[in-house]
């Protein structure tokens, strides 16, 4: 069986309703280092940092209590860390200019010496839109645009671009980062989302769909014209739920990997139903070994 990747869905830095443990409420700067420098140690392939603006109070209950600042968090961890990626899951492109994302994202590039995978969306979260001013209404074929803006000009000190949606020419964006082709992560549960990952991504990121329903959209979509235009097979990033302790569950977690596997996966993301820190990392540690005997992951 093919080596996995396997990543963390980063506690502390998002609050998921019946998602996050007790102690990542009051968790501190020091609690996150820790984690994402076992992560490091232990040879995780990526941590995730997630992005939200502002959370409308009557929406909280549904999408979570706290987002870090996305940008903030991922170039501080860059720092402190020396091998793991960090990928964003996801930067919602309507909220940003492609040439913002050029802008910061290639820097945090070149600070973490290649270390980026962009994971993007098209978001979901009217009531965020109506206060950011954005338009919701067109969003998918505006993120459309922007990503093949991205994937057109990544890279490029004087990018140049002409699209549906956005323009642009005799601009300077320095510095420039260090991969010369981003990994590009297509976040979304529709059809549309998988086609947009197939067109211009390097991997499908699904939300809120089972491994029976992942494995239906990926056999429609491989008698698609975008399937057959793939240079490279399209990875397909998935989060086993419900969480499991590998300390306690090994065999469980084993099985999940196989169902998963068996849906399609490339990429496993995981988070661990933790009492503390300290527990939390026992369980990132016990879950490199669980793996290991079968994927090598």
């Amino acid at each position: 069986m093919a080596k996995l990747r396997v990543g963390i869905i980063t506690p502390i830095v998002i609050l998921l309703p019946r998602s996050h443990n007790a102690w990542e409420i009051d968790a501190s700067v020091q609690d996150l280092v820790a984690v994402a420098t076992a992560a490091d140690r232990l040879g995780y392939h990526h941590l995730t940092a997630s992005e939200h603006v502002a959370i409308p109070v009557g929406v909280e209950a549904r999408r979570g209590m706290r987002y870090w600042d996305l940008l903030s968090t991922l170039a501080y961890l860059a720092a402190l860390t020396a091998r793991i990626r960090l990928a964003t899951n996801m930067v919602v492109l309507p909220y940003h200019h492609p040439l913002e994302i050029l802008k910061h994202y290639g820097t945090l590039d070149r600070l973490s010496n290649g270390r980026v995978v962009l994971g993007v969306g098209v978001g979901s979260l009217r009531e965020e839109f109506d206060l950011l001013g954005k338009p919701f209404e067109g969003r998918g074929d505006a993120a459309d645009d922007a990503l093949s803006a991205i994937r057109a000009t990544w890279g490029q000190r004087e990018p140049r671009y002409s699209g549906t949606h956005y323009t642009f020419d005799d601009v300077v964006v320095d510095p420039t980062p260090v991969q010369a082709r981003v990994p590009i992560w297509v976040g979304g549960r529709t059809p549309r989302s998988l086609r947009r990952a197939l067109e211009l991504g390097d991997a499908w990121v699904p939300f809120l769909l089972g491994p029976d329903a992942v494995r239906s959209m990926l056999d429609c979509a491989a008698d698609t014209p975008a399937w057959a235009k793939r240079e490279q097979p399209l990875d397909v990033a998935l989060w086993p739920e419900p969480a499991v302790d590998p300390l306690r569950e090994p065999d469980r977690i084993r099985d999940q990997a196989v169902e998963h596997v068996a849906a399609g996966a490339t990429v496993l993301n995981y988070r661990f139903p933790s009492t503390s820190v300290a527990h939390h990392i026992e369980q990132m540690e016990a879950l490199t070994q669980v793996l290991d005997a079968d994927w090598g992951a």
